[in-house]
């Protein structure tokens, strides 16, 4: 696999084909590797980069649907339950791992609250089996008493007297997984450009702007699809949304010590509604999440409001027997949920997607969630071949599996055999090609490019040069907000920036 169908720009971009997507988060990318699947010719473009606007804001976690089942949405709960299971055992085992979340139980909660709580959880269990998810990928949810559920977290508050102990799905990156899926839709001919900005569509035509020249360029499309979440209203007028901006903080994992498992930590007041505490590997963690309005035209980047920083900060402290101070916050990020318009609070708006249809022709997909994005494009392409009469072969994304991806015991052999876990976890199988071609690009040393970049980051110069090499890195922002992540952290990101353009130089070099 080469770099040359993710670019940035539209240099030698096709003016004409089957389907152009506007838009590269996860329903994008998964649009255009639905499209290209079928056979269908793609152009797949987004103004800014993979990952750039909602989908690498995430709460990282592949949800079976418990919430949405709680509220009463059955069909959504079902739809997550089985995407979940879709992404854990077929198409991306590699970036996705079992996650067990435990639910503390104090002497505050009332014996009818915590019934209600242990038979959400086992409603939970009764999703996975819907979905046909194996109790080894995801095991079955459970009580454990107070001694248990202070091994597992140590820093919990006094009056502790058990807790339910659950199994949910964990992404190794959001941004990752959009990567990886732009980078299968490329394996099969589609043409993926960044830095490309639509400016205005129609049914069967569109108007692209190259951000890096202010070139025009047109193109010519058997269907046209606005997969740009929040801000699909700003290209076909028809679409309207609710949308609301959630906050997640970052934490060193030292904040927290002890903790061995992800924290569910009820919100005073709310009978629904939860923070996840959620460690994550190398050192960090994630707190979230909340859920504010947001009025007026969508920001491109959502900014954390202090008042939120502030509610997490104090709710989680609520929990704990030390509690947590905005010292110990290391990190902010927000991100902007597409929710459809409706009556009522946006935290009880469905998750459902809608596929519509504008008078001119536009295919527009909205709504959902980043774990039920297949089953999103599946929707929109199958629209998409209806209405257009393409030839195509029927959808087969449910069994496709994403570059890079492995059966877990094949996975678990190469972390113990390969020279760099992190990026085995990172790519999966495709960790050998990460190191070739680093090496190959740069002619560096095995040593050199697996070592951490900077104490105390983890990012290795070999993912880096493979970001720019094979996943369209454009420039330093590219390669640590969005290949690697390690942006989330400010502090660290200074510490990479000087191997970010280390990695550009060696790169360009090699293409010239």
């Amino acid at each position: 696999m080469t770099a040359t169908w993710i670019r940035a720009g539209l240099a030698d971009a096709p003016t004409e084909v089957d389907v152009l997507v506007v838009g590269l988060g996860v329903t994008g990318v998964g649009c255009a590797l639905d499209a290209a699947a079928r056979g269908l010719s793609v152009l797949a473009v987004d103004a800014h980069d993979l990952a750039f606007g909602t989908s690498r804001w995430s709460s990282k976690l592949v949800h079976g649907g418990l919430r949405y089942l709680a509220n009463g949405q059955l069909g959504v709960a079902h739809e997550s339950a089985v995407e979940r299971g879709i992404l854990m055992e077929v198409t991306a085992p590699h970036l996705t791992r079992a996650l067990p979340m435990l639910l503390p139980l104090d002497r505050s909660t009332r014996r009818r609250d915590a019934a209600f709580l242990r038979a959400g959880i086992g409603a939970g269990d009764l999703l996975r089996f819907a979905a046909r998810t194996s109790s080894e990928t995801l095991p079955r949810a459970r009580r454990v008493t107070a001694t248990e559920s202070r091994h597992l977290a140590p820093l919990l508050g006094p009056g502790l007297r058990g807790g339910i102990l659950s199994w949910d799905g964990r992404l190794e990156d959001d941004a990752r997984l959009v990567v990886t899926i732009a980078r299968t839709a490329a394996a099969l001919g589609a043409q993926i450009r960044t830095r490309s900005r639509a400016l205005h569509l129609e049914g069967r035509s569109a108007v692209l702007r190259d951000e890096l020249t202010g070139a025009s360029h047109a193109v010519s499309a058997r269907a046209v699809v606005n997969a740009t979440g929040v801000w699909a209203g700003e290209l076909v007028d028809q679409v309207v949304l609710r949308p609301s901006r959630g906050t997640h903080l970052v934490l060193r994992a030292g904040s927290l010590p002890g903790l061995r498992v992800a924290l569910t930590l009820p919100v005073p007041g709310e009978r629904n509604r939860y923070l996840n505490v959620i460690p994550h590997a190398e050192g960090t963690m994630q707190i979230g999440l909340t859920d504010v309005p947001v009025d007026g035209q969508a920001p491109d980047v959502a900014e954390p409001s202090e008042a939120e920083v502030d509610f997490l900060v104090a709710t989680t402290s609520a929990a704990l027997a030390h509690p947590i101070t905005r010292d110990d916050v290391v990190g902010a990020y927000a991100g902007l949920r597409p929710l459809l318009a409706a009556d009522g609070r946006t935290s009880d708006l469905s998750r459902r997607h809608a596929v519509l249809t504008s008078p001119s022709g536009v295919v527009t997909v909205v709504g959902g969630k980043l774990t039920t994005y297949r089953r999103m494009a599946q929707h929109a392409l199958d629209t998409v071949v209806r209405r257009t009469g393409l030839q195509a072969r029927p959808c087969t994304t449910a069994r496709l599996p994403l570059t890079g991806a492995a059966t877990r015991p094949d996975l678990a052999r190469l972390t113990e055999e390969f020279p760099s876990p992190r990026l085995v976890r990172r790519y999966g199988a495709d960790a050998q090609l990460v190191l070739t071609s680093a090496r190959r690009t740069s002619g560096l040393d095995l040593e050199e490019l697996i070592a951490p970049v900077a104490e105390g980051v983890p990012v290795t110069l070999a993912e880096l040069i493979f970001g720019v090499t094979h996943e369209g890195a454009h420039d330093v922002d590219d390669l640590l907000d969005r290949r690697t992540r390690v942006g989330l952290v400010p502090h660290d990101r200074a510490l990479a920036e000087p191997a970010a353009h280390r990695a550009i130089t060696l790169a360009k070099a090699t293409v010239r």
